[in-house]
């Protein structure tokens, strides 16, 4: 019979990957790189190596990995697979929240660390330890390590499911569902459609952000259909040989109608950019899970996920280059006149926050394209 302290050893975490920002260290000295690469170093010997070793859990991250092979697949085994991962989310770091994402998929043992006033807001709901860059409160983060491990050690840790993680809800020790009790305890039903289950608020969010698209595209025309008709006027005006004061009141007036759509597309287009920026991690760790599940045991959903992947990224793009056309002219049409100033501010504020979130996008269509391609190959 397996005794309690048998089974805590055997549930003991044995290695312990840590997840976070590593910076350059051939960088300059005293160039960002260098100094947030010895600062992190300095975290990860000073403050997580010794809590680990306290336990007798080996702490190890990616600069450590000494195997040869793709780092990429090297740090997501690592990531997917050590007994526990210790993250510093210090500042958001895309590739920090991408594997954090995808070790919550797990639910395996993660413990958040992160530097007071550089933690992202998308993971507030999460117990995260907190430090400072002095010495006293660097000793006071080992500890307070210390104290999550014996806690966990002795307890067991707590778990966190893709779910509760995604929707930004804490967790809770409410009673099992009845699918639980139905397999046994198991938490896994023989039925279960497939990996996509746990991301429904994935799926949502994308389907809120083609609808973004739509309303944007439809906000473009209006404006290109305005602008075709201004520049109509304009010619006649000038063939006219009217007075400069004729001309600009047809310009006034040009500006006041495309003021509206203005103003609703850079409204739309920051609702993009902020569904892009609550997703971004989400969709990296989905992909992530996807990239390491064989094709032929994907879910059923994975094909239909990939391609809404790539279909918004394809719309998006026609509404960048169209949006994007007309913001390349913005500063010309300030110096036509004042009137245009107003509207022309709100277009190109739309224009930057659309290149930037598309940017993310298509990272994502680039993996699921070569995911999509992986599976038919």
């Amino acid at each position: 019979m397996i005794t309690s302290q048998e089974r805590q050893e055997s549930e003991q975490p044995r290695r312990c990957f840590v997840v976070g920002p590593i910076g350059d260290p051939h960088a300059a000295h005293g160039s960002p790189e260098r100094e947030a690469f010895e600062h992190h170093l300095g975290i990860f010997e000073q403050v997580i190596v010794p809590a680990c070793e306290k336990y007798g859990i080996s702490a190890v991250r990616a600069d450590g990995i000494a195997h040869a092979g793709d780092i990429n697949e090297q740090i997501c085994r690592y990531v997917v697979e050590s007994d526990l991962v210790v993250a510093d989310v210090s500042g958001g770091n895309p590739n920090v929240m991408y594997e954090l994402g995808l070790r919550h998929i797990t639910g395996k043992p993660t413990i958040h660390i992160g530097e007071a006033g550089q933690l992202p807001f998308d993971i507030a709901s999460i117990r995260t330890i907190r430090y400072q860059r002095t010495r006293s409160h660097l000793a006071g983060a080992r500890k307070e390590i210390e104290s999550a491990l014996e806690a966990g050690i002795r307890d067991g840790f707590e778990l966190l499911t893709p779910a509760r993680v995604l929707r930004g809800l804490q967790t809770g020790d409410g009673p099992a569902s009845a699918s639980e009790a139905d397999d046994g305890g198991k938490g896994e039903d023989e039925d279960s459609p497939g990996l996509l289950d746990d991301f429904a608020v994935i799926e949502d969010g994308l389907d809120e952000m083609t609808a973004d698209m739509e309303a944007m595209t439809k906000t473009i025309e209006t404006i290109g259909a305005l602008t075709e008709q201004s520049g109509t006027d304009m010619l006649d005006l000038t063939q006219a040989n009217a007075p400069m004061s004729a001309r600009l009141a047809a310009v006034a007036r040009y500006a006041e109608t495309i003021s509206a759509p203005a103003g609703e597309l850079n409204i739309i287009a920051a609702a993009f950019a902020e569904r892009m920026a609550t997703l971004d991690s989400g969709v990296r760790a989905a992909l992530g899970l996807i990239e390491m599940t064989p094709p032929d045991e994907r879910g059923e959903g994975t094909e239909e996920f990939l391609e809404q992947l790539m279909s918004l990224d394809e719309a998006a793009q026609d509404g960048l280059a169209q949006i994007g056309s007309f913001g390349a002219s913005a500063g010309a049409m300030v110096r036509v006149s004042r009137h245009l100033r107003k509207p022309v501010k709100e277009i190109s504020a739309a224009v930057k926050q659309l290149t930037s979130a598309i940017t993310r996008m298509g990272e994502w269509a680039t993996k699921a394209r070569a995911l999509a391609h992986s599976a038919t190959a």
